[in-house]
């Protein structure tokens, strides 16, 4: 069991159907969150637990957990057939995220957020090299991991070799591109490259690549932390969805 600290991420896994065995509520802890957490735990048969506040300090990470703690079972990954079954239910071309080392879990959990809401169709991580799926990933992403996809897989370029086999247009980003991602047609089945934070895409991934786009920047500068650089291609995707169906 894994434990999960927070008002959204432990909501969000309710309504996800996350197994979850038990919830520690502070006796001070009140609000609509908390009211909708008691519900849908009561709803699900999850067993609650109130806990005077100087007892509920004493728990583990009880300082970032805004009041309430689950015990939760580990994240279950899924295969990258479902991710293609999923756009598929939604008549959308694929749209997919490949996380190259993503190693910061804050940085993951933020790129998770900004996937979700852009509409991509779930994620493909590494086995190793990689970070943990975590309270950390929950809490960052709002709970948003709750409703991501996620498909773990042993070797990302061989992964990319059978998506590009499956018609996807695999993209990364790259300074010295030629071709800025804004001018870029990103409304077709597509999976897009966020590299590790510190050392960017791999080059042996790079090298599997179908295309490869730069991000246009001040010259006073040339770097994105890897969430940002990740959220403003994953928008400019959503960008060009949308107004195509306008």
């Amino acid at each position: 069991m894994n434990n999960l600290y927070g008002r959204n991420p432990i909501c969000e896994a309710l309504k996800a159907f996350r197994e979850i065995k038990k919830i520690i509520i502070s006796e001070t802890s009140h609000g609509p969150v908390i009211t909708e957490i008691i519900s849908l735990a009561q709803k699900q048969n999850v067993e609650l637990v109130r806990l005077q506040q100087i007892k509920f300090d004493k728990l583990q990470n009880s300082e970032k957990s805004q009041g309430v703690m689950a015990e939760a079972a580990e994240h279950i990954f899924v295969t990258i057939e479902t991710l293609f079954a999923i756009a598929k239910s939604k008549n959308e071309n694929p749209f997919f995220v490949i996380f190259d080392e993503i190693e910061d879990p804050h940085n993951l959990g933020a790129l998770i957020r900004t996937a979700l809401c852009c509409g991509a169709h779930g994620g493909i991580i590494p086995k190793h090299h990689t970070a943990p799926i975590n309270q950390t990933v929950a809490k960052t992403s709002s709970g948003a991991i709750e409703h991501f996809p996620l498909a773990r897989v042993s070797n990302i370029v061989s992964t990319i070799d059978s998506l590009k086999e499956e018609n996807i247009t695999v993209i990364g980003t790259e300074m010295n591109a030629k071709t800025s991602f804004t001018n870029f047609d990103l409304n077709i089945p597509i999976a897009i490259i966020i590299g590790n934070e510190g050392r960017g895409m791999r080059k042996i991934v790079m090298e599997h690549c179908t295309d490869v786009v730069k991000i246009p920047m001040s010259p006073l500068f040339d770097s994105l932390n890897a969430s940002v650089a990740g959220g403003i291609v994953m928008y400019e995707t959503f960008r060009q969805r949308t107004n195509s169906t306008k």
